[in-house]
Parts: structure tokens; sequence; C-alpha cells
């Protein structure tokens, strides 16, 4: 009983900790800037502005999908994709910012990545918020199928946690890592089926793209807002994104325990 109860405060005072240093990280973000936290949502919102000016007016893109404006089917693919990049730059750089409290035995260390990725999980829900108001405003509000976009955010926080843990257990070792993933996700961007749809893919190539566990969330956040399908209609993705997913947290686990003793002594 006793250890029961001391588990629970236990538990408790580590989502304390991570929801106090996930709020300090917030103002931090944007402490001196007169407009605040305004700014985490303007640029996402300039950055679809910009894509669906260049597709939709510029090159005349004809809709990706049947009575679906372009910006709203832009929006709900770039909405998953802004928290990954977002999150997971943050959460990879958390061991270097926080050495401070790498270096005390006290601490654990395994909360910090975590603390990166809340603060990002808040922009995001925000922006979620943002996107049922633009769904509304183009005549084209969320079904039933709105109700699976809980289970497509804990996939996506699944995806983000996995890949956080190695690159931020490798960071202290190569610094050069960030500078590689700013690329990487530039590239990511565009080999995703997010500002395209799939369908221009040959049938013969598209497997490969759906190889990225990264097309299953944005696939999965365009369902449950456009509502094209309900999750139990792609079984062979579920299975094969959590197949990989869990196999990246494997990864992850061990990565980050190997590591975890030298972090001390290289920051």
């Amino acid at each position: 009983m006793t250890r029961t109860k001391g588990s629970v405060v236990g538990s408790q005072r580590i989502r304390m900790v991570v929801w106090e240093l996930a709020r300090n990280d917030l103002r931090a973000r944007f402490a001196g800037s007169y407009f605040g936290l305004l700014w985490a949502f303007v640029q996402p919102v300039a950055t679809i502005l910009l894509f669906w000016f260049v597709f939709q007016v510029g090159f005349g893109a004809p809709p990706a999908q049947d009575n679906v404006p372009y910006a709203l089917w832009l929006a709900a693919g770039l909405t998953p994709w802004f928290f990954l990049a977002d999150a997971w730059l943050a959460a990879t750089s958390a061991m270097q910012e926080y050495a401070y409290l790498v270096k005390k035995v006290v601490f654990r260390i395994e909360l910090l990545p975590v603390i990166k990725i809340v603060a990002a999980l808040f922009f995001h829900l925000v922006f979620i918020l943002v996107l049922i108001m633009l769904s509304f405003a183009v005549g084209h509000p969320p079904g039933w199928h709105f109700l699976q976009l809980p289970y497509y955010t804990v996939c996506l926080l699944a995806l983000v946690i996995s890949m956080s843990y190695i690159t931020s257990a490798v960071l202290p070792f190569f610094r050069d890592l960030t500078q590689l993933l700013a690329i990487v996700l530039q590239f990511g961007m565009w080999l995703t089926p997010i500002l395209w749809p799939i369908l221009k893919v040959p049938e013969r190539f598209r497997w490969v793209f759906k190889l990225n566990p990264v097309s299953y969330v944005v696939d999965g956040y365009r369902d449950a807002i456009l509502g094209n399908a309900w999750v139990w209609d792609h079984v062979l993705a579920t299975l094969g994104f959590w197949s990989l997913t869990s196999g990246l947290g494997l990864v992850a686990f061990i990565t980050f325990r190997r590591l975890k003793p030298h972090f001390a002594d290289i920051l």
C-alpha cells in the first residue's frame, strides 16, 4: 500500500516537473518578443498561405480531393508536419540546452526530450482548433471521422518520441546533427505526400512512399478532418506503422540507455 502510494506521488511529481519546465520553455522561446506566442502561429499560417498561393493560384493546380478546398486539404496535411518538425528539432537539442540539469545526478534526464515535445504539443493542439475553424469557414466542417483524430495524434507523438530519443542521445557526440536534421526535414516535407496527393505517383511506386511513417499520420489527419475513411480501413498500413514505430522505440531505448552515462562528461 505504501509503495503504491509512493508511486502515485512520484508520478504526480514527474508530471508537475514536466509541465513546469515545458511552460518555462514556452516563455523563454518568445521572451522579449512584442507579439510573444502569436509568432508560433503566424509562421505556420504564412507557410500554408504561401503554398496555397503557389500551387492553387500560381500553377492553377486542380483540387487534390473532390469537393474539398485545396487550402483545407493542404492545412490538414501540414498540421501534423509542423508539429513533427518543431518537436523533433527541439527535443534533439534538449540535452545540450539543459546541460546544467544533465550534470545533476538527482534529475531524471529522460524527461528532457519529453519537456520539449510537450511544449510543442501545446501549439499543435491550438493549431488543430485553427484547422477546425478553417474547415467551418470553407463550408466543410468535420464529421464523425473527427473522433479518430486523438488516435492519430497519439501515433504522431509515439513517432516523434521514438525519433527524438535517438537523436537527442546522439547529438552530444555529433554536434552537426541539428544541421543534418534540418536538411532531412526539408527533403522530408517534399517527399511526403503533404503538398501533393499520392495519386500523382504511379501505382507501382506508391508502396515506397507508404513506407514513410509520416505519410500514415498525414493521411490519418486528412481522414479525420475531411471524413475520408476510418482507421480500420487501413489495417495493413496501421500494422506497418506500429511495427516501424515500435522498432524505432526499441532502438531509441537501447541507444539512450547506452549513451546516457557519458552525457555529463561530454556536455
